[in-house]
């Protein structure tokens, strides 16, 4: 996520290190159920809620209601610099239906194209484990991007290690307000293009699984490494910004498997076999090298469930990548980078071995609903680069025209977008959905028991007119209209 010169991007978790806790409105998380499920398919349900965004609420002065942060500027006579703004400066709760558009009911929540939230610190260990959600994306046009990713952060948002930080967790750019206890003015520059957002001299780095990041006419699913273990300030060219995209200590383009881009232009989006038209359920399968979670990560799987039928991920058709394959392994990413002419900077950065590491340790769960105003959402769902030929191996991404992601565009034409996600589990392999009248799901489960190694903390924000991030804390999460029955 956080696209900026390439294909997909490092750490967008803009959850910012918010510091004073503010008073001036209510917090009421909306309450989610998510549900784990065991080996033999039983499911309990957590009673879980979700956190808006530090980084998009309100930060005013502890003693008033004066802005510390208006638009895309810092005062600065309340933040001449970073401990003098921490000092002086609170985050404050959130009206979440009414200003944020977030809404919730049972395991459903909806996010609609009018600002920005987060869900809580819980941290997901997967490995020889899989994620299972619902969704619903045929409300998100070209240029929008309805996210559910994974992020390397503190469960405690840092308050340990940062003692100032007394509201939130966060990963990776240049545009968080606060990073590691302290604000983030030195050399802000406010985005030309951007009303709500800006940059700042620091940014901040961690590993990140995409598990889902699309619209209704593109997906792709993206592990980002990184040589640093844990959420890290970064500055200078350990941030990788620019033309030191490969010189940073993070891999910003990571490994990426979409549909369209490996050579099927039939698989998803709508009326075709997973049709983006009504919600499906998306499966993400983290297989290791000796089917244990002590073991290394090996080998990516997705699997989508439509209607009842199990639908295996689309096999790659591009000239360099044989034999043809549906998931994501390092033999996958190296062949793909070979194949279109990409840095391999994800193999450079230790590839699954390292994001396996990362999601032993436990990640944060985090949804999003944005669009994009450095790369306007062409590395999912069009040509990208601009500059290279559509006909060119991995050029095309999805069936987008290259004009349909202008932020003002896609502001005014799809004001009323919205992504729904629902039904979010965790378990054991093969233990968190179920379908019949095929075969399918039997022969991926079967290639697993073969052995096959290849195959309560406030987060805050300010209102943002474009984008929704959420991350997921102790029990948090759910979405809209299950597609299938907890086994």
């Amino acid at each position: 996520m956080f696209p900026t010169t390439a294909l997909v991007s490092l750490c967008v978790l803009a959850v910012a290190y918010g510091q004073q806790i503010g008073t001036q409105m209510a917090e009421n998380h909306p309450v989610l159920t998510s549900q784990t499920c065991t080996a033999g398919g039983t499911c309990t349900t957590a009673q879980t809620s979700v956190v808006l965004d530090s980084n998009w609420r309100w930060t005013h002065q502890t003693t008033s209601t004066t802005n510390c942060y208006t638009g895309n500027t810092w005062n600065t006579e309340l933040c001449p610099d970073p401990a003098t703004c921490v000092a002086n400066c609170a985050i404050d709760g959130a009206d979440y239906a009414g200003t944020y558009g977030i809404t919730t009911s049972g395991d459903a929540l909806t996010l609609k194209f009018v600002t920005g939230a987060n869900i809580g610190s819980r941290l997901f260990s997967l490995l020889n484990q899989e994620f299972t959600f619902t969704v619903d994306v045929s409300n998100l046009g070209c240029g929008l991007n309805g996210a559910l990713y994974f992020s390397e952060m503190d469960a405690d948002g840092g308050l340990a290690r940062f003692p100032t930080n007394k509201a939130g967790a966060q990963c990776c750019p240049h545009d968080l307000k606060f990073i590691n206890g302290a604000a983030n003015v030195i050399d802000w520059t406010p985005d030309a293009d951007d009303p709500n957002s800006g940059a700042g001299m620091f940014g901040t780095c961690c590993n990140e699984m995409d598990i889902w990041e699309a619209n209704s006419q593109a997906a792709a699913y993206t592990p980002h490494t990184c040589t640093v273990t844990g959420q890290t300030q970064c500055s200078g060219i350990d941030c990788g910004d620019g033309d030191q995209r490969y010189d940073g200590v993070c891999d910003k383009d990571g490994c990426d498997f979409n549909s369209w881009r490996m050579g099927n232009k039939n698989f998803l989006g709508p009326g075709l076999t997973v049709d983006t038209n009504s919600p499906f359920t998306v499966v993400t399968q983290f297989i290791t090298n000796n089917n244990s979670s002590s073991g290394t990560l090996s080998e990516i799987r997705r699997i989508y469930v439509q209607n009842g039928k199990v639908i295996q991920n689309s096999n790659t058709n591009l000239a360099g990548i044989s034999p043809a394959v549906n998931s994501i392994s390092d033999t996958f990413c190296n062949q793909q980078k070979t194949a279109v002419g990409d840095t391999n900077s994800f193999e450079s950065r230790g590839g699954l071995a390292t994001m396996g590491a990362a999601l032993q340790k436990g990640m944060v769960l985090a949804l999003s609903l944005w669009d994009d105003h450095e790369a306007d959402m062409l590395w999912l769902d069009s040509n990208y680069p601009l500059n290279a030929s559509a006909t060119a191996p991995g050029v095309s991404r999805g069936p987008c025209s290259a004009t349909s992601g202008d932020p003002n565009t896609v502001q005014s034409q799809q004001p009323n977008a919205f992504v729904v996600f629902s039904d979010i589990k965790t378990g054991p392999i093969g233990s968190t959905f179920s379908a019949t009248g095929d075969s399918t799901l039997m022969q991926s489960l079967g290639r697993l028991t073969r052995g096959s190694a290849t195959d309560p903390q406030i987060k805050l924000a300010q209102e943002n007119p474009r984008s929704i991030v959420y991350e997921l804390a102790q029990g948090e999460l759910a979405l809209d209209q299950p597609m299938l029955q907890s086994r």
